[in-house]
């Protein structure tokens, strides 16, 4: 890792605490948020706005004095592009089930049986066959490392990812967010049963099977409506999701490469396409994990309007938790900084980096500034502009997140959590 040294040595300086450095900690932050989400504006998945704030993250590392690195990879660009061959597929199910009964009965248990599989391996962010059948375009990551200045006890993953996501419908109001949430529970309900319901009509002559897994059908439909809708609509500004978490990197990176760590190596990550199918992270920790025999990662998601919030689990239908070590040393960090009045938080309708780095064997957990009441500002709506950063809640969620770093940079090997 020499060819990713910071050039710093000796012991590390103490971490911005008082009041003007704090201050300018959050103007450089929100400087990287106004080129981001102002300058450069949209940056959907694999779009020409992804690649440029790519590269000013790039530009920002190197003027920093590290070493910026590239990871590439490819993908769907969109979340919602996946679900669409699943949903075909539990529809032709539907349609094949009566036509020679027996034979179509079993071979539609088959077939939805398969989907169901590929739609869970898309909902817990694990390779899903189907992907095979969509186009991919390239994308890539820019990360620095930072080495500690004493000796490397553990690595640190700090991510926040530069692009932005659609503004669908089901993201316009807490009404469409708590109807879609309370569709997608029935719809996988009735993906599950379809398979049981064919098997057993097929096996024991069940006369209701056919009809009862038209649920399943309505389902699909609506979910291929909803895919589509969300296909077409604009994108996002995403000044709180997620300029805000690339931007913590970017000003984090460059007080660390002056004053870094003393027993913890940092790779300061820019990810792309995690408004996609999270390809940047999982091809991150795909290529590096095996570099990092201590591991931690922390995600930075929408911190610009409120919080401090540490995500206590992600996810609705097949819901991530963070790591329990790393939750109890949040927790410990807000109960002797009460001032900044952090609190555990639930993400229930959509998952960070976090779950990437816990499925790739990293103990991690997300920062995100949730409101107390647990809702996501400007979460994929227009109004997700400059404007709408909060200084005042960007000094605490930098001050929480310092403050957690210092306490997570022991020389001591922690047990497993």
């Amino acid at each position: 890792m020499d060819e990713d040294r910071s050039g710093a040595a000796g012991g590390a300086s103490p971490a911005p605490t008082g009041d003007a450095e704090v201050e300018s900690s959050v103007e450089t932050w929100l400087g990287h948020i106004k080129v981001l989400a102002g300058d450069i504006g949209a940056r959907l998945p694999t779009s020409e706005g992804e690649a440029r704030a790519l590269d000013y993250c790039e530009r920002v590392l190197r003027e920093a004095g590290l070493r910026p690195r590239t990871d590439s990879f490819v993908s769907t660009g969109s979340v919602f592009r996946p679900h669409l061959p699943a949903a075909a597929g539990f529809l032709l199910a539907f349609a094949l089930y009566p036509v020679a009964f027996p034979l179509t009965a079993y071979a539609a248990a088959a077939m939805a049986a398969f989907f169901l599989f590929c739609e869970v391996r898309e909902l817990t962010l694990r390779p899903n066959p189907l992907h095979a059948l969509l186009p991919k375009r390239p994308s890539r990551n820019v990360f620095a490392v930072v080495e500690p200045s004493q000796a490397v006890r553990r690595d640190i993953v700090l991510i926040g990812h530069v692009d932005t996501q659609r503004t669908p419908l089901i993201f316009r109001s807490a009404g469409w967010m708590k109807a879609y949430r309370a569709f997608s529970v029935l719809a996988f309900a009735s993906f599950v049963l379809q398979p049981l319901a064919y098997l057993g009509g097929a096996v024991f002559g069940w006369n209701w099977a056919w009809p009862a897994s038209g649920a399943a059908a309505v389902s699909a439909v609506l979910l291929i409506a909803l895919c589509l809708e969300a296909e077409a609509s604009p994108s996002t500004m995403g000044a709180n999701d997620n300029a805000t978490g690339a931007g913590l990197v970017l000003t984090l990176a460059g007080e660390l490469a002056s004053r870094p760590l003393s027993w913890s190596r940092v790779w300061c990550l820019c990810s792309g396409c995690e408004e996609a199918v999270h390809e940047g992270a999982k091809a991150f920790f795909a290529a590096h994990r095996g570099r990092m025999p201590n591991p931690k990662a922390v995600a930075f998601e929408m911190l610009g309007c409120d919080g401090p919030a540490w995500a206590v689990k992600e996810g609705f239908v097949l819901p991530l938790s963070s790591d329990p070590g790393l939750r109890r040393l949040a927790a410990r960090v807000a109960a002797e900084n009460p001032e900044l009045g952090a609190r555990p938080a639930h993400l229930s309708g959509g998952v960070t980096e976090m779950s990437d780095a816990i499925l790739a064997g990293v103990p991690a957990i997300t920062l995100i500034g949730l409101t107390p009441e647990g809702t996501a500002p400007h979460w994929h709506r227009p109004s997700d502009t400059v404007d709408k950063m909060d200084p005042g809640a960007m000094a605490r969620n930098y001050r929480f997140v310092q403050a957690l770093l210092r306490a997570m940079d022991t020389p001591e090997l922690e047990p497993p959590g």
